[in-house]
C-alpha cells in the first residue's frame, strides 16, 4: 500500500487560482449598465417660486453690478458714514475691484491716525451699509480738503454783526442772577481812620524827602568814579585778588615778583 502526498498550502492555493482562471474563461461577461446624470431643479428657499426681486438679487450679486453703486454711495455718503472725519478727511475714490477707499487727509495728524485705525474705520463703513464693501483703506498724501456746500448760497457780502449785549438788556436769567448777587454781596472790611491817616504822612514825607532823579543820579556816578580811582580798601578781599591778578600778570610776562626777602 503506497502513501500519496498530502499538498501543502502553496499547492491548494495555485490550484484554486487556476480552477478559477478555467471557469472565468468559460463564463461570459455580463453587460454594464448605463447611468443617466440626475438633473437637480433649485427652485429658491422652501422651493417656493422665486420672485423678481429675489431674481434682480442674485443676479447683481452674480456679475457684481453693485460694486459701482457701492463706490459712489460711498463718495456721496461720506459726510453720513464718517461723521468724525467731516472737513478734516475726504473720501477721493473708489475701486471696486480690490475694494479700496482711497481717502485725503487735510493734517500729517489725520494722516497717521487714518494710518493707524484704518481696519476700525473701514468695518465702521461696512456696518453702516450692511455688507462688507471696504477692505482696504489707501491714504493718500496730505492736500487740501474740498468740501460740498448743503446750505444756502453764499451771496458775497458779510453777515452782520450781532448786537452787543451788555447787562441791561440781558436776559431775565441772568438779571435774576445778578440780582442776588448784588443783594448777597459782602461789606468791605471798615479801615481805621488812625492807620489811613498814618499812611498818608508817610507817603507824603517820602515824597517831600526824595532827591530830584537828575541830582540823584549824579551823585551816585561821582561815588562810582571816586571809589574806582582810589582802589580796594586795605585788607579787604578785592585789594587780595587785585595783588593775586598783579602777581599772575608778571609770571606771565616772565619777570620773576619781587621777593620780600631776598638771598645775596
Amino acid at each position: 500500500m503506497t502513501d500519496t502526498p498530502q499538498a501543502s498550502g502553496a499547492d491548494l492555493a495555485r490550484q484554486a487560482l487556476a480552477a478559477a482562471r478555467a471557469n472565468a474563461k468559460n463564463t461570459p461577461t455580463p453587460a454594464a449598465k448605463k447611468t443617466r446624470p440626475t438633473i437637480r431643479h433649485h427652485r429658491g428657499e422652501r422651493s417656493d417660486p422665486t420672485g423678481l426681486a429675489g431674481i434682480l438679487a442674485k443676479l447683481t450679486a452674480e456679475q457684481g453690478w453693485n460694486n459701482n453703486l457701492d463706490g459712489g454711495s460711498i463718495l456721496d455718503q461720506w459726510d453720513t458714514l464718517c461723521p468724525q472725519y467731516v472737513g478734516l478727511v475726504q473720501a477721493v475714490a473708489y475701486d471696486d475691484e480690490r475694494g479700496r477707499l482711497d481717502l485725503r487727509p487735510g493734517s500729517h495728524s489725520y494722516a497717521a491716525q487714518l494710518r493707524l485705525l484704518g481696519g476700525q474705520l473701514a468695518k465702521q463703513i461696512n456696518d453702516k451699509l450692511g455688507r462688507p464693501v471696504v477692505r482696504t483703506i489707501r491714504v493718500l498724501p496730505v492736500g487740501n480738503i474740498t468740501t460740498t456746500q448743503t446750505g444756502p448760497a453764499d451771496t458775497g457780502r458779510p453777515d452782520p454783526d450781532p448786537p452787543v449785549r451788555t447787562r441791561e438788556d440781558g436776559c431775565p436769567g441772568y438779571q435774576n442772577n445778578r440780582a442776588i448777587a448784588l443783594e448777597h454781596k459782602p461789606e468791605p472790611p471798615p479801615v481805621n481812620p488812625y492807620v489811613q491817616e498814618a499812611m498818608a504822612r508817610q507817603e507824603n514825607a517820602l515824597r517831600a524827602g526824595r532827591q530830584p532823579e537828575t541830582e540823584h543820579r549824579d551823585a551816585v556816578w561821582a561815588q562810582d568814579d571816586a571809589e574806582r580811582k582810589a582802589g580796594p580798601a586795605p585788607g579787604s578781599v578785592e585789594e587780595s585778588l587785585a595783588r593775586a591778578r598783579a602777581y599772575a600778570r608778571q609770571q606771565r610776562a616772565g619777570r620773576a615778583p619781587r621777593q620780600a626777602f631776598d638771598v645775596a
